[in-house]
């Protein structure tokens, strides 16, 4: 059994290459078979809100609409943080599909004992 992924993401589109690349770890984790969760804290809540994830980071980069298709397409979900979340005072009924607010006690139980390989950008 492979173990989980968990990609720790705190920064949203104001850096859209980091955005990129931890898109690009997420998306690799998922599509070869690995149970893989993005956990979404400050700025990165943002990404979770319809229509912010878009844009190309660098030329000759896949575009982040594409990396999160593929990410969801290959079953990643994202635990979007609660806290973060009330305070940018987004309307948590409207995220994305696979997302949902849940912090870092459902992030570990999420985890449970199996070993997990982890990513913060």
């Amino acid at each position: 059994m492979m173990s989980k992924a968990v990609v720790s993401l705190t920064t949203g589109m104001e850096d859209p290459e980091k955005v990129m690349v931890a898109f690009l770890v997420a998306v690799g984790a998922a599509e070869t078979g690995r149970e893989t969760l993005m956990f979404l804290t400050k700025e990165a809540v943002r990404l979770a809100v319809p229509g912010v994830a878009v844009g190309v980071a660098c030329d000759g980069c896949p575009s982040i609409e594409d990396l999160v298709k593929r990410y969801d397409a290959a079953g990643g979900r994202y635990f979007v943080c609660p806290i973060c979340v009330s305070a940018r005072q987004l309307d948590p009924d409207t995220l994305i599909a696979g997302a949902e607010i849940n912090g870092t006690v459902p992030m570990w139980n999420w985890i449970g004992d199996e070993p997990a390989t982890t990513f913060s950008y």
